[in-house]
């Protein structure tokens, strides 16, 4: 009976012990490599939950249960949707908090990501600080003010819980008609390059040996993104989203450098222009945006959609939505910005695959690429909005800051 005891002992210990292993997920464990995170989650998730992570909506239609019934991967802000009128740093974190619970409460638990236009300054806030556009910030010529600018917006944006700013703009406006051009640091693209110190400010400065990984230095930095690709800048006579007519030499030394300095800083991501090169949309440009971004260039973050770019691929937008859907995703676009029709969205890309129009590879890459960034950024750790930071918004930055700021704008003598 001594040795039937101590045989079912161990058998029992074994099965416990199996019952444990079975239960250890490898994505949820902070001292796993990045690699083994990514391929681990990636492994467990069904189709639904993939493109559920390629889609980000509207802020107003972010509600708890449209965040797990879909398994919504990205939220964000368009121009001037706040949570209510000047509302404070608690309201935003609390609004963000909570469409953070709907995605936690899926079965995986994958982090949302929220992101808002922080262009100079975060601007869509009442009491934020806010900074001059970028072709004023152009002309000091002063890219270490730029990393300073980039440092105290992204505090003021984790301030209201948000962890993505779709910023900076590297247009390089070669037209004065162009009616954007205050978006655009310079004409000059080695100007252009030189102001994507802002990614360092928003980001943190990527670590030795790490150059050309997305890259986010901790709670008080933001994911940034690097728009709009390519060439937005130089279209037909400055008309805006219309066609840049150039060779690919002009491409290549005129539109492009500003992105290359933006990926060797680490930048998550990157948004695509709803301008065309000679003729082809960007958002459906898979030579631009897989071959050459992707494969070339070797960016490692995830590419995302301006809003409702992938209805713009047709002429009216959005005249054949299934194209646009196989057209933009085809091309290389890992996260789409469908700010309404979402499910219109997720239901044409399920059929798709499903159906082998758009292969599952493609889907995987979208997706690793996306959950790249999110664990990068530490949000499996800290999903949350941080208190304490409440008071960082509209927070005089930095006395040396404002030396240099008043040096080149309002402080000067006559």
């Amino acid at each position: 009976m001594g040795s039937l005891h101590k045989t079912t002992f161990v058998l029992l210990m074994f099965c416990l012990a199996a019952l444990g292993s079975a239960d250890y997920l490898k994505y949820k464990d902070p001292k796993q490599p990045l690699g083994v995170r990514i391929k681990d989650l990636l492994g467990r998730m069904t189709l639904a939950e993939k493109i559920g992570q390629m889609t980000q909506i509207e802020r107003e239609n972010a509600t708890a249960e449209a965040m797990s019934k879909y398994f919504i991967g990205s939220v964000l802000s368009g121009g001037g949707s706040v949570p209510s009128p000047q509302a404070s740093a608690a309201a935003w974190q609390s609004m963000v908090n909570e469409m953070q619970k709907g995605a936690l409460s899926t079965r995986l638990g994958i982090p949302m990501i929220y992101g808002i236009d922080a262009v100079h300054g975060h601007n869509n806030v009442y009491k934020a600080t806010i900074f001059p556009h970028n072709v004023g910030l152009g002309a000091t010529r002063d890219p270490m003010l730029i990393k300073r600018i980039g440092e105290a917006t992204a505090l003021e944006v984790r301030a209201t819980g948000i962890p993505y700013a779709f910023a900076p703009c590297i247009a390089v406006c070669r037209d004065p008609r162009w009616g954007r051009c205050y978006e655009s640091y310079s004409e000059d693209p080695k100007v252009v390059q030189s102001m994507t110190t802002l990614i360092s400010g928003l980001q943190g400065d990527v670590p030795a040996g790490s150059e050309g990984r997305p890259y986010v230095g901790g709670s008080k930095k933001v994911a940034a993104c690097a728009k709009h690709y390519v060439g937005d800048g130089g279209t037909f006579m400055g008309i805006n989203e219309n066609n840049t007519v150039i060779d690919a030499h002009g491409l290549m030394t005129i539109h492009m450098p500003a992105y290359y300095n933006s990926i060797i800083r680490g930048v998550s991501t990157v948004m695509t222009s709803y301008s065309s090169w000679n003729g082809k949309k960007m958002h459906a440009n898979h030579f631009l945006v897989t071959d050459f971004l992707k494969n070339k260039l070797k960016f490692r973050g995830f590419v995302i959609s301006d809003w409702q770019g992938i209805d713009r691929i047709t002429s009216p937008p959005g005249v054949n939505y299934s194209y646009s859907v196989e057209a933009g995703v085809g091309a290389g676009i890992d996260m789409i910005m469908v700010p309404y029709a979402y499910t219109e969205f997720i239901d044409d890309l399920t059929y798709q695959v499903k159906n082998n129009i758009i292969p599952m590879s493609r889907i995987d890459d979208a997706v690793y690429r996306i959950l790249r960034v999110k664990f990068t950024m530490g949000l499996f750790e800290s999903p949350y909005a941080d208190p304490s930071l409440v008071g960082e918004l509209g927070k005089q930055v930095s006395s040396q800051l404002h030396i240099f700021f008043c040096s080149h704008f309002i402080c000067q003598d006559p």
